[in-house]
């Protein structure tokens, strides 16, 4: 009894078989190593047959879902256990359906009795399976072995090794014995973590070969296990006058069952490296289109072929060199640590290669709907990119739940030897708020600085069949990963090129009357000046803009010489890395466990500033109150805009706590003075068992003879905000009118307000009620500053 087609099952049940009844050494075992929390737990009986099995895990106190393919099966099943409660049927191929019925809060215990062997993508299942588990969860396959199954039924059992790929990856193991079933208990994360390998030594004095990069129509990759205890692609080596394309196709057929025609085999690119020393060519063929069934053609070679999702090929054990090596080179990034090779990227004019699960296309429009929802997509057009374009193909790494978070979570996608974050998929809703304020026309030309290929295509999306974006990024990676990405998934509508996106596009690639719209997608502390100059008139430029180190995504709109700001929205994005790009000068006290950050301007002298922190602490309350949820970012940029000699109180150890009252990781807007300093910190004034209930006041606390003034300064400054800038309603705070100059603009051609220079340009912010005089800085002497860099 080894069926594979859903019809096979359908008659097997309605004919009135089933399967062997669930024995009292199989209860034991479940009842001894997997028993229900206390409280009760949630199970998952994957594959529930008639439901027995299923009526024993509630009998143990657990809420169970219990699917099957087989609409026979579950009949029988609600018949025969209709007086036990607890059991939710569910109509459900664990391979190839959207796994939404099953709970999202996963489950403690998930079995799979005699259906393991019936599975064709095992590992995908098994993974997919592990990561539902609860902490403490365990997954319980119990199925015959080989050893003590007749030939003639081999095919519903597993041998030695198929177990020992089973059980890899898991925490702990427990095997037992069912009256001849294995019984597998597995806990802990489902996770081998994937290594590249070679096979032993060749005698040849040189190797060639082809192989074939296959998906299926949910987008996944396929992978024979071979007998070597390796995953390998198809491939082989090519034969007399064969091309690379053409072996790689007769290569699939010999090994798979499955047939292309050679007229969607591509030739991506030819990877150079070597095998014990020996030189080895491989070519990468990716296959666009297929048809047949999967067979294993070559037993004896391969124990089996399966499709894999991409962003679990993290944790799949070992993977043959060329094999991993070409995945990347379709999908750079999806396989870590990967050995070093030499690649020749073939400009092969190919079609994007569709694919993927229903459970994508539910996520994303489901995420569509949450930024919909928010009020962050207003427009048709940026609503229609953001249920079309597939994100996850961008994000292939990522699970589908985390690439179609629909809140706060961007994916991060590359990170520095510090693992500091540099390259990612910003959050949804801040790329469709950032897309809509560039106010695009249909056919827009777009200049995008910082790639990935999923923002790209939001942008082509949203301007339409004939619009257009140029993509410039400096990273070398990220610009190959987003061409193998767009190669697959996207348009045809976007360009991407290698530079210092700072330089702007290249001459060529600039449209004669300048981009119709721009967007910056990393965090700057400056705005290049090609930036303007390629901009058309009465264009948008989209970015992130740091302001005395607080950063709002700023949609200005340029008129001549000038850009005037239209639109602010905090945010926050990965840091420059280019010519442009400012470490922000730090001056360290008390060993370290505080530092001062100069943000915009130079490091200023602390002499004396670590006597005074020894000292006394001033505090001066300003009367302003706030609750849970309360914004407070327009405050931070309002004084990071109007005090003069602003800077930012870090914290670093949990010594300095007790000292600032500034939890540790955390800074606060702050002022200097001779051997002074004077800060602003909200405190809680106000605790309840509900956060709704909560409250906190401003206070400005302050170190030094002259920190009494500063905090005077600090208090005007909180209660101007609250009068003329905070309200009630986070999203209505006021902005600022900005308009930004030109470097060397003359102080008399500037507009009233306070400005805030920078290299490349001058900043004027007019914030509401500045027509009020405020305190003016304590004088300082000028011996005290010292130069930029500290």
């Amino acid at each position: 009894m080894t069926y594979t087609a859903r019809d096979e099952w359908e008659k097997h049940f309605s004919d009135g078989r089933g399967f062997r009844q669930v024995g009292e050494r199989e209860r034991e075992i479940l009842a001894e190593h997997a028993s229900a929390p206390d409280g009760g737990g949630r199970a998952l009986d994957a594959g529930c047959g008639t439901g027995e099995l299923a009526a024993y895990l509630a009998s143990l106190g657990y809420t169970v879902d219990a699917c099957d393919f087989a609409d026979s099966a579950l009949a029988r099943a609600r018949e025969e256990h209709t007086g036990v409660e607890g059991v939710r049927w569910l109509h459900l191929d664990i391979e190839r359906d959207d796994p939404a019925p099953l709970d999202e809060e996963g489950y403690d215990l998930v079995v799979m009795r005699l259906m393991y062997p019936f599975v064709q993508d095992r590992g995908r299942i098994v993974h997919g399976l592990g990561e539902r588990l609860r902490d403490g969860g365990a997954l319980v396959v119990i199925t015959p072995v080989a050893e003590t199954t007749p030939e003639e039924r081999r095919g519903i059992a597993l041998d030695e090794d198929e177990i020992a790929v089973l059980a890899a990856g898991w925490e702990t193991v427990e095997r037992l014995d069912a009256d001849g079933l294995a019984v597998l208990v597995l806990r802990g994360p489902c996770h081998a973590s994937t290594r590249a390998v070679e096979k032993r030594p060749t005698t040849a004095h040189a190797l060639t070969g082809a192989l074939a990069v296959v998906t299926d129509d949910a987008g996944r990759v396929l992978l024979g296990r071979s007998r070597g205890g390796m995953l390998e692609l198809p491939g082989g080596k090519t034969r007399g006058p064969e091309d690379f394309a053409a072996a790689a196709v007769r290569e699939l057929a010999e090994e798979t069952g499955l047939v292309a025609d050679p007229a969607n085999a591509y030739v991506v690119t030819m990877l150079v490296d070597d095998s014990h020393g020996i030189p080895r060519l491989t070519a990468v063929v990716r296959i666009t289109a297929w048809t047949g069934t999967l067979t294993d053609a070559e037993p004896e070679l391969f124990a089996r072929w399966e499709f894999f999702d991409l962003h679990a090929l993290a944790c799949v054990g070992g993977v043959f060199v060329p094999a991993a090596l070409a995945i990347d080179s379709v999908w750079p990034g999806v396989i870590p640590d990967l050995p070093p090779v030499v690649s020749y990227p073939l400009a092969a004019d190919r079609p994007p290669v569709p694919g993927e699960p229903a459970e994508a296309v539910r996520l994303r429009q489901a995420m569509a709907q949450t930024v919909i929802d928010g009020g962050w997509a207003p427009s048709e057009p940026v609503r229609d990119a953001l249920r079309t374009v597939p994100r996850h193909r961008f994000a292939p790494e990522a699970s589908l739940a985390a690439a179609y978070d629909g809140g706060d979570r961007a994916v991060i996608t590359r990170r520095d030897e510090t693992g500091t974050a540099i390259s990612s998929v910003s959050a949804a809703w801040l790329q469709a708020d950032m897309l809509e304020h560039l106010h695009l026309e249909p056919g827009a030309i777009v200049f995008e600085a910082g790639s990935g290929g999923y923002n790209a295509e939001l942008i082509a999306h949203a301007a339409g069949p004939v619009g257009r974006v140029v993509s410039v990024d400096i990273d070398p990676w990220v610009v190959r990963r987003t061409r193998a990405f767009l190669a697959e998934a996207g348009s045809g509508r976007v360009t991407v090129v290698e530079a210092d996106a700072a330089l702007g596009a290249p001459a060529r690639l600039v449209p004669r009357d300048g981009f119709d719209g721009s967007m910056v997608t990393y965090n700057c502390w400056d705005i290049s000046p090609a930036w303007r100059e390629q901009l058309a008139e009465g264009g948008r430029l989209v970015m992130p803009l740091e302001m005395g180190g607080y950063t709002r995504a700023i949609a200005f709109e340029r008129r001549g010489e000038v850009l005037h700001a239209r639109r602010f929205t905090y945010c926050g994005f990965v840091r420059d890395q280019g010519q442009q790009a400012r470490p922000a000068p730090v001056v360290p006290l008390l060993d370290g466990a505080l530092a001062l950050r100069f943000d915009d301007g130079s490091a200023v002298g602390t002499q004396g500033l670590e006597e005074a922190l020894r000292g006394r602490r001033h505090e001066v309350a300003t009367g302003v109150t706030m609750g849970a949820n309360s914004y407070f970012g327009s405050l931070q940029l309002f004084a990071a805009t109007t005090l003069s000699g602003f800077c930012r109180l870090a914290v670093h150890q949990e010594s300095a706590e007790a000292v600032t009252g500034i939890a540790k990781d955390r800074d606060a807007p702050a002022i200097l003075g001779e051997a002074s300093l004077a800060y602003l910190i909200h405190v809680q004034t106000k605790d309840s068992d509900r956060r709704e209930d909560k409250g906190w006041e401003w206070f400005a606390y302050a170190f030094g003879e002259q920190g009494p003034e500063l905090a005077e300064r600090l208090v005007a400054t909180v209660l101007a905000w609250d009068r003329h800038i905070r309200a009630e309603a986070n999203d209505e705070h006021a902005d600022p009118v900005l308009t930004v100059h030109p470097a060397g603009t003359p102080d008399d051609a500037l507009p009233a307000g306070d400005v805030l220079d920078k290299v490349n340009c001058r900043m004027v912010f007019r914030w509401p009620g500045r027509d009020v005089v405020l305190p003016g800085p304590v004088e300082r002497p000028v011996a005290d500053a010292v130069a930029e860099g500290v």
